[in-house]
């Protein structure tokens, strides 16, 4: 299982390279998203890219973390909480797809969506198979999972924070009224 452990952090940092570098001007030049999606689409509004972008780099501490925990110190334990990111990661990766077709369009993230996939369930098959899938693997399966989930709201808050609090020079908001 140490042969995928590493793969986790390398596959995220891949594909939000693409949210990175694609996401700032995807929204300037989509601004009918805020209107036709507002509840989605408010947290984007006043943000900026700078404070998005260090909101990237957040995400990416625990997957490495639990990477790297996993990689140098072996358990059942560091092992399912891994799985539980690896499947928290993957099912990210259809909800880009399904809001690409919903909006048809091309978001940026559903290029790596898409092939990653694939290897992904590779992964998640060939990590399945070497587990013991008792109860306590299930619990930090899941523990896994939730954590996920809870750093991802922890990153709204901080994006939020850091947009309102600080001054970011020369940053370009995602949201450009009319007005404007």
């Amino acid at each position: 299982m140490r042969e995928y452990l590493l793969l986790l952090p390398i596959m995220f940092i891949i594909h939000d390279m693409e949210e990175i570098v694609g996401f700032g001007w995807f929204f300037r030049n989509n601004q009918w998203l805020f209107d036709r999606y507002p509840k989605v689409m408010n947290m984007y509004r006043d943000l900026k890219e700078m404070p998005w972008k260090l909101g990237v780099y957040e995400e990416f501490i625990p997957f490495f973390g639990v990477s790297l925990l996993a990689y140098y110190f072996p358990s059942n334990i560091l092992f399912s909480i891994w799985y539980g990111f690896f499947l928290a990661l993957t099912a990210h990766f259809f909800v880009h797809i399904g809001l690409s077709i919903k909006i048809r369009k091309y978001i940026p993230s559903v290029i790596t969506s898409i092939t990653e996939i694939p290897v992904s369930i590779i992964i998640l098959y060939k990590c399945a198979k070497i587990m013991i899938f008792d109860s306590a693997t299930v619990l930090f399966t899941i523990i896994g999972i939730l954590l996920m989930l809870a750093n991802f709201a922890f990153l709204i808050w901080g994006m939020t924070f850091l947009n309102r609090k600080f001054e970011f020079r020369n940053d370009m908001r995602f949201y450009i009224a009319e007005d404007e």
